[in-house]
């Protein structure tokens, strides 16, 4: 039995035994992320499968205080090691977590799930365009725990792309948000996604008497508040939801 077997096999049983078989306290333990843990498990023959090499293996030993070389053991971690070593609470930390590469075909670690995006399309014969959400397109990957702490359900939660300058310094262009789709009811001074006549737009918004709308623009120097009647934004302006989540590359 090779090394990198008997690893794979001695950390599904840690896993199993004192993790309840949750790989994201484990990851949470060992301070690595879910999607990497949930590689390590997996088969060699998998694509995806990595190794479970020398410098991790003596991390996870000393993260969970268990003896030098347990993982390299072909009987397994000992029977007292099983009932004794404890496990602390993740401490926080300010440094950078390791990052780790994945593409479409990894597999999703125990605590994401992916979150479509919404999308410009074109209405067949040339008569406008329509905001709809990507079924079979690009997904981002999140954390669910995430949700849950917004209390969002996964079914309502989706993505989005800024475009264009007028959500700035704030949103840049090429930002990513996070859309809940059950809060469709406008709170003033706050973000929210919206289809304006099948144009894709992210703005905060600001309701006027009678259900009139205002839209307003951070960059409102470039962009100035835009103000529309009941009859307009009901024919041409649906919230698709409220932004929750924004993430920005610099």
């Amino acid at each position: 039995m090779k090394i990198h077997d008997i690893r794979r096999a001695n950390l599904a049983a840690i896993i199993e035994t004192k993790f309840s078989g949750k790989q994201s306290a484990f990851a949470a333990a060992v301070e690595r992320q879910a999607s990497y843990i949930n590689r390590c498990l997996l088969p060699p023959e998998n694509k995806h499968s990595k190794p479970i090499g020398e410098k991790i293996a003596r991390h996870i030993e000393k993260a969970l205080n268990l003896s030098p070389l347990a993982l390299d053991s072909p009987i397994g971690y000992s029977t007292e090691e099983r009932q004794s070593f404890s496990v602390s609470e993740p401490t926080t930390h300010y440094g950078l977590s390791p990052v780790e590469p994945w593409d479409d075909e990894t597999p999703l670690g125990e605590d994401e799930i992916e979150l479509p995006f919404f999308k410009e399309v074109e209405i067949s014969a040339g008569t406008g365009s329509e905001v709809m959400l990507e079924t079979t397109g690009r997904k981002l990957r999140f954390g669910r725990r995430t949700l849950q702490r917004k209390n969002i359900t996964p079914e309502c939660a989706a993505c989005a792309t800024v475009t264009g300058n007028s959500m700035e310094p704030v949103l840049p262009d090429g930002t990513t948000v996070g859309i809940d789709t059950s809060q469709t009811i406008i709170k003033d001074g706050q973000m929210y996604a919206i289809d304006h006549d099948g144009q894709l737009r992210i703005k905060v918004l600001y309701r006027k008497p009678g259900s009139g709308l205002r839209i307003h623009s951070y960059n409102s120097s470039e962009h100035p508040d835009e103000i529309y009647d009941p009859s307009y934004v009901n024919e041409k302006i649906r919230v698709i939801g409220k932004v929750f989540w924004y993430s920005v590359l610099l």
